[in-house]
């Protein structure tokens, strides 16, 4: 069968579920390597954070981590030059764990830029006081996953973040 979303999804009867509850697609952005579209990337993921409930401080983190790793896109893959392309997919995604099911969001970053070697990734010490190599260390600090893999021509960066397990929501409520 060829495309999904043409038709409306079935309605859970019992369960209350809605039409967001299933894993999949969200949202997929083409866009130049312009430092001016970060600001609408930044939005446009944030939304996707709020629209999955994520906690604020959750939702701050994932978006900083694309802002940082779109950065390091035009900074390094495309050595600053604009105008080349970079592809954002925002996907709703789940993992078994204990209790039931974790959604997350997973946002793929893919350039057709220089190919990075993962292994000469670094982050600076955190105590070494000037600008910038940070940005990594915030990264993998702030998801649950960061991968990086080159494929057809592509450098590929997936990020996702799971939302904290229930009871760990509804003790942070009260902050």
């Amino acid at each position: 069968m060829g495309m999904r979303g043409g038709k409306a999804p079935k309605r859970e009867e019992s369960g209350g579920g809605s039409a967001t509850s299933e894993p999949g697609l969200l949202l997929r952005l083409e866009l130049k390597s312009n430092p001016e579209a970060l600001c609408l990337v930044r939005a446009t993921v944030e939304r996707a954070a709020e629209a999955l409930h994520f906690p604020d401080a959750d939702a701050r983190a994932i978006v900083r981590s694309v802002d940082e790793a779109l950065a390091n896109v035009i900074r390094h893959a495309y050595k600053g030059r604009p105008g080349m392309p970079i592809d954002v997919m925002c996907n709703k995604v789940q993992r078994a764990q204990a209790g039931g099911k974790a959604n997350g969001l997973e946002i793929v970053l893919q350039d057709q830029g220089a190919a990075s070697d993962p292994t000469k990734f670094k982050s600076r010490a955190l105590d070494e006081i000037r600008p910038g190599g940070l940005g990594l260390h915030f990264i993998r600090e702030s998801m649950d996953v960061v991968e990086f893999s080159r494929k057809k021509g592509k450098n590929q960066l997936r990020l996702v973040k799971y939302l904290p397990p229930a009871e760990q929501q509804a003790g942070s409520q009260g902050e």
